[in-house]
């Protein structure tokens, strides 16, 4: 099958270059020539682990193109996917790409035969698919829906693990304004061995932000009881979540093994969510929800304990030190997670700000961001180039993100040059590392941490 897929950014490549993989003609087209001639030349824009290796075998193979021209694009091709961006404005998504996507394709068939299905992987609310994309296609092109098709085909790709969630997923969602739409989409991934579900483009629409919300109340659920465990002596969050996840209805067993599925490690406490997806979507269904006229306060509740996280957090810093005004903090991860190297809505650079408000001086280190990300985001004079820079002279460390050059560090060597060796595990990735002894660590979640650091003080 020829497929046009409008937009080369994350979703859009890493969908081209698996569905290319899997036998497809895939052409990309993107608006940025930078972008354009990056791609071309087998390069990835940002960090996927895996892709860059599958994006120069679909290149060599042909079966994988990328321009700025759509016409070139969708020539031939059977589906157009719309894989844009939708960032958030405000508590809004921004739908001008979406928009320009749907002109741009209903221009183009406008002088075209043949039956041909646009389908929506941008994340949008529900309506967006049947009220604006479908009403820019019949306007602009003047066919009307259903002389084309139009799908809602939501994605599910985690950072770090998207190429593995395509080529595996678990389930494949075609929201469908009729059954022709559905069927043409369907056979995009005939090859795909999963369910495969037929839904309404509303509904379809609803699934993806019901995922990303659900992960996010996990999340803050963990991270409540986290805040609970360090108030209460003798509690110990890790200890309180095994409990948890030995529930046989979270944690079933088969053959007497304890399935473990991914599901759970959402239930662990940290600094917090961010990334692209889960604060934006989770605010984008809070904005649906208040225009019908639906409360939403279990939605309202989860970004208040997600934007208090990173006060809880400092609050620990600045008790473990006696104060912050002119103590030197090296914050270890600015990425929102380890294996990635996005920066946006990522609570390392809330718990960044918050020092710095308090007078801290503050370093970074990442392993995977790369300065000119950083530069753009603004802290480049932050930044340190390696993980024994940022910790030498510092009065204590923050580790945001578990990423496995710090898990597999060597802590008696590090440790060495700092100020003093407090080390604060926002991640609680560190429990089982042998530390040096004379590391004061302090892992989130345990109970009665404010006392134990005043007592050390």
């Amino acid at each position: 099958m020829i497929v046009s897929i409008v937009g080369a950014g994350y979703v859009g490549l890493v969908t081209g270059a698996c569905l290319a993989s899997r036998g497809h003609d895939v052409r990309c087209v993107d608006v940025s020539e930078e972008r354009v001639r990056l791609i071309r030349s087998g390069a990835v824009p940002f960090h996927e682990p895996g892709l860059d290796g599958l994006l120069r075998e679909v290149l060599a193979c042909g079966r994988f193109s990328v321009t700025t021209d759509l016409s070139a694009a969708m020539e031939g091709s059977s589906i157009s996917v719309i894989a844009v961006g939708t960032p958030a404005n405000g508590e809004e998504p921004d739908l001008s790409f979406l928009r320009a996507a749907a002109e741009q394709i209903g221009a183009e068939l406008r002088s075209r035969r043949g039956y041909h299905v646009v389908a929506v992987k941008s994340t949008v609310a529900p309506g967006t698919t049947r009220e604006i994309v479908k009403d820019l296609v019949q306007r602009v092109s003047g066919i009307h829906a259903g002389e084309f098709g139009l799908c809602m085909n939501p994605e599910f790709l985690r950072e770090g693990s998207a190429v593995e969630d395509f080529m595996n997923p678990d389930r494949i969602i075609i929201g469908e304004l009729d059954q022709e739409s559905g069927r043409v989409m369907e056979g995009l991934y005939e090859s795909f061995d999963c369910e495969k579900l037929h839904v309404g483009l509303e509904e379809a629409e609803l699934t993806k932000y019901a995922s990303n919300s659900l992960l996010s109340t996990l999340i803050s659920f963990s991270n409540e009881l986290g805040a609970l465990c360090e108030s209460t002596p003798g509690a110990d969050i890790e200890k309180v979540m095994q409990g948890l996840h030995l529930d046989h209805r979270l944690n079933p067993r088969q053959g007497g093994v304890r399935v473990s599925p991914q599901i759970l490690t959402y239930l662990r406490a940290g600094i917090g969510f961010g990334g692209s997806c889960l604060p934006k979507d989770v605010n984008a269904l809070r904005t649906y929800g208040r225009r019908r006229g639906v409360p939403t306060p279990v939605l309202d509740a989860v970004m208040t304990t997600n934007a208090r996280r990173a006060e809880q957090i400092v609050a620990i810093v600045e008790t473990a030190l006696g104060g912050l005004a002119g103590r030197t903090i090296a914050v270890l991860g600015l990425a929102f997670k380890a294996g990635t190297d996005d920066l946006r809505s990522s609570p390392a650079l809330a718990l960044l700000s918050l020092l710095r408000a308090r007078d801290a001086n503050v370093r970074a280190y990442d392993p995977i961001v790369a300065r000119e990300a950083a530069a753009k985001a603004g802290l480049e004079h932050l930044c340190e180039g390696d993980l024994e820079s940022v910790l030498e002279g510092a009065d204590a460390a923050l580790l945001t993100t578990a990423d496995p050059v710090f898990l597999g560090a060597d802590w008696v060597r590090m440790t060495s040059s700092m100020r003093s060796a407090i080390l604060i595990d926002g991640r609680n990735a560190l429990r089982s590392v042998n530390l040096p002894v004379s590391v004061r660590y302090y892992p989130i979640g345990r109970g009665g941490l404010f006392l134990e650091l005043e007592t050390v003080i």
